[in-house]
């Protein structure tokens, strides 16, 4: 975990390893929220960026039987 400072003007700078490994770009979206007394930033992805994020994903769907 590391320490951010907030600036007079309530600003942060995310980490260069957080940064990196979230592969965030300047100029980039970021949702934020507050939950459960904590901040939350999530990257805002286009499709494109999320295509294949799912792979490997089980999709087999068992059904239930039909109903007397």
């Amino acid at each position: 975990m590391q320490t951010v400072t907030v600036s007079p003007k309530f600003q942060i700078v995310i980490p260069k390893l957080i940064r990196d490994a979230l592969h965030l770009r300047p100029g980039q979206k970021l949702k934020i929220m507050e939950f459960d007394g904590r901040i939350e930033l999530i990257p805002d992805r286009t499709i494109s960026e999320l295509h294949g994020f799912l792979k490997g994903i089980n999709t087999d769907f068992i059904r239930e039987g039909d109903r007397p």
